[in-house]
Formats: structure tokens, sequence, C-alpha cells
């Protein structure tokens, strides 16, 4: 099995969360702010932290994803995270991330995004980068047309969570050309 990639930016460390990110990890998804546009519900005890740990190693060990915790230097404590599901046959790949809210418009979440597209198209041979976001977010939104994403227009009812249907705004960022 290959080793887990660790990436470097000015401000950030992009590692594998470990159980010892467990208390940040719950406090970032116990924050309603971070959860309203997830597909899953807020947070209420640590287990559900360690269970996201361990479900996103195994997705690494499988093949199936890669997610970084996204750590500040000074403090080498998770803020959040992003990765990629793979869809290996095509050479895609679906992107997300999340930030606690604290760190929120810093342009973070840019450097981090920025360092692991450059990482997917040039290690993993990515030819397309896609991303899924509810109408509201207009953040998200925000974010992927800063990072060069095309807005491929809304999906009627694409996702389903917390109990109704969503619809969903796709956006595609494709290889840059040499």
């Amino acid at each position: 099995m290959k080793d887990f990639p660790k990436l470097e930016t000015p401000r950030l460390w992009l590692r594998q969360a470990t159980e010892a990110d467990a208390e940040d990890i719950f406090q970032l998804f116990s924050d309603p702010q971070v959860t309203q546009f997830h597909d899953l519900d807020t947070f209420t005890h640590l287990d559900q932290a360690r269970a996201v740990i361990e479900r996103r190693k195994m997705g690494f060990e499988s093949d199936r994803g890669i997610r970084w915790a996204i750590a500040l230097k000074l403090q080498n404590t998770s803020i959040g995270s992003c990765g990629f599901t793979w869809d290996r046959a095509s050479d895609q790949a679906e992107i997300g991330y999340e930030l606690c809210s604290k760190f929120w418009r810093q342009g973070i979440m840019t450097e981090a995004l920025t360092a692991i597209l450059n990482y997917g198209f040039e290690v993993e041979n990515l030819e397309r980068v896609t991303a899924e976001i509810m109408l509201d977010n207009t953040a998200s939104r925000q974010l992927l047309k800063k990072l060069g994403f095309q807005s491929q227009g809304v999906i009627k009812e694409r996702g389903f969570w917390k109990g109704k249907h969503h619809d969903l705004e796709q956006f595609v960022l494709s290889r840059p050309q040499a």
C-alpha cells in the first residue's frame, strides 16, 4: 500500500487525520454553521469524529478517495479537511471540503484546494474535477469560481439528506493545458 501523501503550503500542513485529531474533528462537525451544507447531521459525541477518521482511512486504503486534514503549521491541529472521491475509470474525481467557521474568509481553503488540485492533476493525472454544492452555499460558489471551476448548471433533487431532497449546482475544472 502506498503512503499517504503529505502536502505543504506556506501556512498549512495537509496530512492524514489520526486519532489525535478526533477532538478537533468533533469541534468542526458539532458547529451547525459547518454542517448546514453537509450531508451529515451536526455531531453530538466524539465517537462520530472517530468514525469519520476511520472511514477516511479506509477510503484511502481501498483507493476510493483521499481526504487530507488541514492543519495550521504553527499549531498542527486540524481545522478542516479537503480531498477527492476517485472515479478512476474516467480519470476524474469529486472534490469536497470543510473548514472551522472561525477560519472562514482567510484564504485558507483557497490555499489548501490549490495544493490538492495540483496534486490531483500532476500526481494522479486527473482530467477533470467536479464539485456539487447546495444552492444557498454562496461562499463555496465564490471559492470554486476563484479556483477556475465552471458551473454546469443545477441538477434538480441531486442530493438527499436530513430528510429531504436538495438541488445541487455542479462545477467542473478540467486539467490545465500545458
